[in-house]
């Protein structure tokens, strides 16, 4: 009988010892009773992240912009950040699923049952911070390995950024002449890194709505776009008298660089080196 009693408690301890808790973003503490085998990513730089740390073959479902690396492209489709598919990711039959703190999905997926973790990602320590915690919940290791090779990375894109680019003026504008990167930004993070002063200052938020006149005022060095927007810049007011145009200092990334830049995630170093590249005039300019 000791030995039966015994057996069971080894049994309940081995069950007690595979759950998992995090705390997410929300503050809210998320126990699941094993490491999910069948995760959904709302947000790509999720995605990205459970990829990074050898987990992507988890993944059951992520939302329609996540695209890298390759083979998440061939998994179901579960919608946007603010209109994914509440009975297509249920249908999925997720352990957990992974989406910003205030998706609107959000209360929806928990009134139902499925298990959510709320996670957001606006600077580089945000990076580092939710890829411990989702290797926390996946019970995986690597996460600081990953951090530590992606400082290793913008390091050496720090290195490549010419000298007379130290303290250049810089405008990097995420949609056509409306929102920008500000200090705050990741991204405002990585051009600081590299020695160089962003024009839209942290304490107007971190991804703010400008003005158009307020550019022509700061009249950067070195405009940094997406392509799809490089065509309006001929159309703006003012614009053809900022340096960066008049000099022809304009770097229009593709969409597929203007990912590694834009999302906050394992590709920082990559998006690091396309901004140095930039900065040091490897990216062609476009007229």
């Amino acid at each position: 009988m000791k030995r039966l009693l015994a057996l069971l408690l080894l049994a309940f301890a081995s069950i007690a010892s595979a759950a998992v808790t995090v705390i997410d973003d929300r503050g809210t503490s998320v126990t699941l009773p094993q490491p999910p085998k069948r995760v959904v990513t709302l947000l790509p730089s999720l995605t990205e992240t459970v990829c990074q740390l050898e987990a992507c073959d988890r993944l059951v479902g992520v939302d329609d912009f996540s695209n890298w690396p390759e083979t998440v492209r061939k998994l179901p489709r579960v919608g946007g950040v603010n209109d994914a598919q509440v009975e297509r990711i249920v249908g999925l039959k997720p352990d957990v699923v992974l989406l910003s703190s205030t998706a609107r999905v959000l209360p929806r997926l928990q009134q139902l049952g499925v298990p959510v973790v709320g996670l957001d990602i606006k600077t580089l320590d945000d990076v580092r911070r939710v890829s411990r915690t989702i290797a926390q919940l996946l019970d995986v290791g690597g996460a600081d390995r990953l951090w530590w090779q992606m400082q290793d990375g913008i390091d050496a894109a720090v290195r490549s950024v010419p000298d007379t680019m130290r303290g250049a003026s810089v405008y990097f504008e995420l949609s056509d002449g409306a929102y920008a990167a500000s200090e705050s930004s990741h991204i405002g993070q990585l051009l600081t890194r590299l020695g160089v002063r962003n024009i839209v200052p942290g304490s107007l938020g971190s991804v703010p709505k400008l003005n158009p006149e307020f550019v022509v005022r700061a009249n950067p060095q070195v405009i940094m776009l997406f392509e799809r927007d490089r065509p309006t810049l001929a159309r703006r007011p003012g614009w053809s008298r900022i340096r960066a145009i008049h000099d022809n200092r304009v770097c229009a990334f593709t969409d597929a660089q203007a990912d590694a830049i834009a999302r906050p995630g394992p590709r920082l170093a990559t998006g690091a080196q396309l901004l140095a590249d930039c900065l040091a005039g490897r990216l062609t300019p476009k007229r």
